[in-house]
């Protein structure tokens, strides 16, 4: 097969990234232009014509099922283009079908597991024999058609082998690989990712970040066609980015900035925002709203997190346009920092599963981008590649690099329940299977009678955790944790017991957002935020939220506290950080004795299956 006749878009060597409503259809694309290569998404009914130019492309992954016929009705000419073609998960799935292989709905792997390729090949250049990479899948390749060989496997903690974990035709150039390079814990996926793009495909490193910025200063300008913007700035790094960036392409007197303290903030970060905001030069229309009373209104009495973060958001842009019309800035557009994340975690993509609804993603919000109401700068970009374009714009490190903060705040970070408890068994059967588990190891399961938001194979969980107690070393502790949310049914997240003697019984609570709950979190999330520095490990965990969970253990308290840190670039994935031994000795010491805590626990759960948030 020859190369592509005419180069990608601004005469840059581009890779075409079709989107199948995977979590990471857009994360490839940023790990393509980390190779400095142009990569531009496609949805899987566009025309053949739109593919040509590209010199290579990448079928996602998906929430879909390859093995039941799921989304197959495709444009299937992309496979006869001359230029190689990548499949991830589903896409690798799709290529062992279209080329006389068999899927089957069996198989499946979630979280960290153990590569091992068949032998030497281009795809896997200046790599170890057995690598790292991360599984999230329920369908398995199990035969290959003609030409197509078998180029790795896949191996469980148990030593359990997965056949064609990887496969390949280099006659045709088509290749596929079950597990996803894209993400962060896929240890050397970017080496896999630049071999397909700069080797197999050819493509030439052309396309900066810088490129990027002059692009978007361009759109910004052509999409506000002489309004002025109204932008919610939460003084988080989006916000501030996208304000900044804002500022820049339209100037001070057609930006006006709106910092609602909506009562979820952490201590005193309503008064930070506004001094932050001022002092990068954003000051001239920077408005102030205290609603924390409306927020708590608006969230009495709801339990259930997808209610909650639609009150949150509701709140906002109702909040917002009261302002708005105060102010006589009605007729303004509408900014948001809104990332990619938030978009597709709500199911903004055509086929991306709702994970869990961002405040961002309300109806009310979607119904003002239909009108065209809503401009957002970063709305393709991920935490990395926005704090990258920040400190282009010239926000001071300190400021881009902070740890993010949930744009509903506290508020999903203060679990909600009816207090009900679970099915007959239900604990009892989650307890013993984990137990199975952990014995063996030196430690003990308790499943515990809540649950939280997950991901399971690009599809939202909402599932039970398990808490795990006893002593071993970090990595044995987060090897446990695979194996439990892997192998027991309904579980998507465990953390470890952090206490004295390890708790029993657990009983759900009736528990909503109250004024008293959300002060007993920001006392307890200003413990941890500070104790991470005090230990000098703020700046290695990219983000640590406090959660509250309302259980009674063994017949005391109200709330158990669950740290949760962790590793992470994009908010796609995300890996449990290690904390000093002092620290957590600390953290027992000082948040313990607070008034209702029933308990202290660490979240020892990689994403997928657990969301960085509980909510």
């Amino acid at each position: 097969m020859s190369a592509p006749e005419q180069p990608g878009p601004g005469g840059h060597d581009a890779i075409a990234v079709v989107d199948f409503g995977g979590q990471y259809a857009h994360l490839i694309a940023t790990k393509v232009r980390r190779q400095r290569v142009l990569a531009e998404v496609r949805q899987p009914e566009d025309p053949t014509a739109a593919f040509r130019g590209y010199r290579g492309i990448i079928i996602s992954g998906s929430p879909s099922l390859s093995s039941h016929g799921e989304d197959s009705a495709y444009n299937k000419e992309i496979f006869e283009l001359p230029v190689p073609i990548l499949g991830f998960c589903f896409g690798h799935q799709e290529i062992a079908k279209r080329y006389g292989g068999r899927v089957i709905h069996g198989g499946r792997e979630w979280g960290p597991v153990d590569f091992r390729r068949s032998r030497p090949h281009p795809l896997f250049a200046g790599l170890a024999e057995s690598e790292r990479v991360w599984m999230s899948h329920f369908d398995s390749v199990v035969e290959v058609g003609p030409g197509f060989e078998e180029l790795g496997t896949s191996r469980l903690g148990d030593g359990e082998v997965h056949r064609f974990a990887a496969l390949g035709s280099d006659t045709l150039r088509r290749y596929g690989l079950q597990f996803h390079p894209e993400v962060d814990d896929t240890l050397h996926g970017d080496q896999m990712i630049a071999n397909f793009v700069l080797g197999i495909c050819g493509c030439r490193p052309s396309w900066t970040m810088a490129r990027y910025l002059e692009e978007q200063l361009d759109a910004i300008r052509a999409r506000a066609a002489g309004q002025s913007v109204f932008l919610l700035a939460s003084g988080g790094v989006d916000s501030t980015v996208a304000a900044l960036l804002l500022g820049r392409a339209l100037g001070e007197e057609r930006l006006h900035l709106l910092h609602i303290d909506n009562g979820l903030m952490r201590q005193g970060e309503s008064q930070q925002v506004l001094a932050l905001l001022r002092g990068l030069g954003l000051g001239r229309h920077l408005h102030f709203v205290d609603a924390g009373d409306e927020f708590l209104a608006a969230l009495a009495g709801l339990v259930e997190p997808e209610q909650k973060r639609w009150a949150i958001g509701d709140t906002f842009v109702r909040v917002f346009q009261r302002e708005a019309e105060r102010m006589g800035l009605a007729g303004h557009l509408l900014g948001q920092g809104t990332i990619y994340p938030d978009t597709i975690e709500t199911g903004g993509t055509r086929r991306a599963d709702t994970i869990k609804t961002h405040h961002n993603r309300v109806p009310i919000i979607e119904e003002m981008i239909a009108r065209g109401r809503v401009i957002e700068p970063l709305a393709e970009l991920y935490k990395v590649e926005v704090r990258e374009l920040g400190e282009s714009l010239g926000i001071p490190r300190e400021v881009v690099w902070r740890h993010p903060f949930p744009g509903p705040g506290l508020g999903v970070r203060a679990l909600c329940a009816d207090g009900a408890a679970p099915a007959p068994g239900e604990l009892e059967r989650l307890s013993a299977e984990a137990g199975a588990i952990a014995r063996p190891r030196g430690l003990e399961a308790l499943g515990l009678p809540v649950r939280s938001v997950g991901v399971k194979a690009d599809l939202r969980s909402y599932e039970r955790p398990v808490l795990l107690s006893g002593a071993a070393p970090f990595e044995r502790l987060l090897e446990v944790a695979g194996e439990i949310y892997q192998r027991v049914a309904g579980v998507n997240r465990c953390a470890l017991w952090l206490g004295g003697a390890p708790p029993r019984s657990a009983r759900p609570l009736q528990a909503t957002l109250t004024r008293e709950r959300l002060e007993l979190l920001r006392e307890a999330d200003a413990v941890v935020m500070q104790g991470l520095r005090r230990h000098g490990v703020h700046d290695q965990v990219w983000q640590c939220p406090t959660v509250l969970v309302p259980l009674e253990l063994d017949g005391c308290g109200r709330e158990l506290v669950v740290v949760r840190p962790v590793l992470s670039e994009r908010a796609m994935t995300a890996r449990p950080a290690e904390l000093p031994a002092a620290l957590l000795d600390e953290l027992g010491e000082r948040l313990l004795p607070l008034p209702g805590v029933s308990g202290l626990a660490l979240d020892l759960t990689t994403k997928p299956p657990g969301t960085i948030e509980w909510e």
